[in-house]
C-alpha cells in the first residue's frame, strides 16, 4: 500500500508521526505521506516540523516516508501561493482539500488546485468536465479515498476520471490509526467505486509514478 494523503496530531490526526509510520509499517505500507492541514495561519510550524521528523528517521524503517502538506479551505485565489509556499518550506507532495460533497468548500478550489499544480486533488466531490479536462491536461492526479464521508463521491470521480483518461490513486486521508488500510482493502474500495479489476493495479502504479515525479523534482 502506497497512501499519500494522512494526518498527524500537527493537525487533526490522533497520532505522532512517529507512531503513524510505525503503524503504516506493521500492516505492510510500502510508502506513506504526511500531509496535514495547513492554511497561511500554521504553514510554517507544521511543514518544518513533519520534514525534520522525517530527515531523523530516515534509515530507520522499512517505508518510504515523504513529508507534505493539504492545503484546505483556502480561497481559491490564495491556493497558487500557499502551494509554492508549502514546496519553499520542504513539502515535496502538495494535496489540495477539493470540493468534497460533505463540506462547505469554496466553489472554484478544484480548479484553483489543478491550476496550480497540485500533485493530487483529494476528494474533489462531483468534479465539472471542465475541471476534470484540465486536470488530465496539468496531470494532476484525482483522489479515490477511503475516508468516511468523503467517500460517497467516489462513484462518480472514478466514472468521470476513466471516461476522460485522468490519473487517479487511492488514500486514506487517515486520522487515526484504524483509518490505515492494506492494499487488499484499497482493491475492495477501488472495485466498490466501480473501477474494473482490469485497470486497479495502474491505479496503484500511479502512486508510484507521484512518487518518482517528487523525487525528480527534489
Amino acid at each position: 500500500m502506497i497512501d499519500l494523503h494522512t494526518h498527524s496530531l500537527f493537525s487533526d490526526g490522533e497520532l505522532l508521526p512517529s507512531e503513524l509510520i510505525r503503524r503504516a509499517e506493521i500492516i505492510g505500507y510500502k510508502a506513506i505521506a504526511i500531509t496535514d492541514h495547513v492554511d497561511s495561519s500554521n504553514i510554517d510550524f507544521v511543514i518544518p516540523r513533519i520534514v525534520d521528523i522525517v530527515k531523523k528517521i530516515k534509515g530507520f524503517v522499512s517505508i518510504e516516508v515523504i513529508p507534505g502538506a493539504e492545503i484546505t479551505h483556502v480561497s481559491p485565489a490564495l491556493i497558487s501561493q500557499i502551494v509554492k509556499e508549502a514546496r519553499h518550506l520542504g513539502a515535496k507532495i502538495v494535496v489540495v482539500h477539493g470540493e468534497t460533497i460533505i463540506e462547505p468548500v469554496a466553489t472554484g478550489t478544484n480548479k484553483a488546485a489543478i491550476e496550480a499544480d497540485a500533485d493530487i486533488l483529494a476528494h474533489p466531490g462531483i468534479i465539472s468536465m471542465e475541471d476534470l479536462l484540465f486536470a488530465k491536461d496539468r496531470g494532476v492526479t484525482l483522489e479515490i479515498t477511503s475516508r468516511k464521508g468523503h467517500c460517497l463521491s467516489n462513484g462518480y470521480v472514478a466514472k468521470e476520471a476513466m471516461k476522460f483518461g485522468v490519473p487517479l490513486c487511492i488514500n486514506t486521508d487517515a486520522h487515526s490509526p484504524s483509518d490505515l488500510i492494506t492494499k487488499d482493502m484499497a482493491t475492495k474500495i477501488l472495485l466498490a467505486s466501480g473501477i474494473d479489476k482490469s485497470r486497479i493495479e495502474l491505479i496503484f502504479e500511479n502512486s508510484k509514478y507521484i512518487i518518482e515525479k517528487i523525487l525528480r523534482r527534489n
